[in-house]
């Protein structure tokens, strides 16, 4: 007769205990999620999009080399009668340089300045000895390696800009000449593309140099950092911008110019308009933590911050710039009982 109120008991107890369970599991759940959707709120950074002009080019690296040099040497035994400069002279076409006892004048072949001179008056000298150097250093040579995926768009008289990496000083050009015979033997072919500059002083042979060529220009147009963009899986380019409600709608744009650093808008966009992306230092979530993230994320947006941590060669309303085999030059020769001459000059550097 006792055994139907001693299982109703037992039966309260369990629905108690249950009850019980049931609300600490529903404490736990809540609190866990409300830390995982703080912990994993996922930021936007805005950029905005303004008017400009942007450019980008072709840039090659290679080194300085003399084209005109001169080093003569005595043609027979003598002595040094006469000298007519010194070391550091500059000196013209025709002027005279030194005179031997033999009768032999040596005169400059060139513009130039006197490099080094080997000899003072009364000096005996012996044939092949060095007597005077002359170079040319107010118009030097460029020799550059373009490989087979740039040739076709490097052509002979094309405008080009060559900087003197070590003193920042940018002279205009354009291109020499085009060796198209490959000289590289690896699975890349080179060929040698040569330019001439007039430099002024602190530019000397030996010095690496940048030469730029431009390709492709858009002026007063639509600029956006490149990294306001994002990419479909069909690889079209498309923005995040906010709808009415204040919600990330996906825009799809036409990009055209670009310079690795920044981008022209051809359509999609505005002057001042305002495109958000997801932040790059968002830290990525994975195995459980990933699924709540893709749950419960929030969005956060960060105005201002794209123009801080990225910076590009571009000036809004002024264009923005990028600035990326041997071969010797001089040349030689002698004849009769005139003072001998030797060529110099420097191989040029690689891309």
């Amino acid at each position: 007769m006792n055994k139907a109120p001693k299982k109703r008991r037992r039966w309260l107890r369990r629905l108690v205990w249950t009850l019980i369970l049931l609300l600490i599991l529903a404490g736990v759940g809540y609190y866990a999620y409300a830390a995982l959707k703080q912990e994993y709120t996922v930021t936007y950074d805005s950029y905005t999009a303004t008017t400009g002009s942007i450019s980008n080019a072709l840039s090659f690296s290679g080194n300085l080399s003399l084209i005109d040099s001169a080093s003569y040497t005595a043609p027979a035994n003598a002595t040094v009668r006469k000298l007519y400069v010194a070391e550091g002279d500059r000196v013209s076409d025709g002027d005279r340089l030194l005179r031997l006892s033999n009768g032999t004048t040596v005169e400059a072949e060139f513009d130039g300045t006197v490099n080094a001179l080997s000899v003072a008056e009364g000096d005996e000298v012996y044939a092949g000895d060095p007597l005077i150097q002359v170079a040319d250093f107010d118009h030097l040579r460029v020799s550059m390696r373009v490989d087979e995926y740039d040739i076709n768009d490097v052509s002979v008289g094309q405008a080009c800009t060559v900087t003197a990496t070590a003193t920042e000083q940018s002279f205009e050009s354009e291109i020499a000449s085009i060796d198209y015979i490959s000289a590289s033997g690896g699975n890349v072919a080179y060929y040698t593309a040569t330019c001439d500059v007039a430099v002024d002083g602190g530019v000397y042979p030996g010095m690496q140099a940048t030469v730029t060529i431009p390709k492709e220009e858009a002026d007063n147009v639509v600029v956006l950092n490149m990294s306001a963009l994002s990419f479909d899986r069909q690889n079209s380019a498309f923005v995040y911008m906010k709808d009415e409600s204040g919600e990330l709608t996906e825009v799809p744009v036409e990009v055209g110019v670009s310079n690795g650093n920044y981008v022209e808008i051809v359509s999609g966009l505005e002057d001042g308009d305002e495109v958000f992306v997801e932040s790059q230092e968002e830290e990525a979530a994975s195995g459980l933590g990933g699924l709540l993230s893709g749950m419960f994320g929030q969005q956060q947006f960060n105005p201002n911050q794209g123009a801080m941590r990225n910076r590009g060669n571009w000036n809004g309303g002024s264009g923005g710039n990028m600035p990326g085999g041997s071969m010797p030059g001089g040349f030689g020769g002698s004849s009769g009982g005139a003072p001998s001459r030797s060529g110099s000059g420097q191989a040029g550097g690689g891309r």
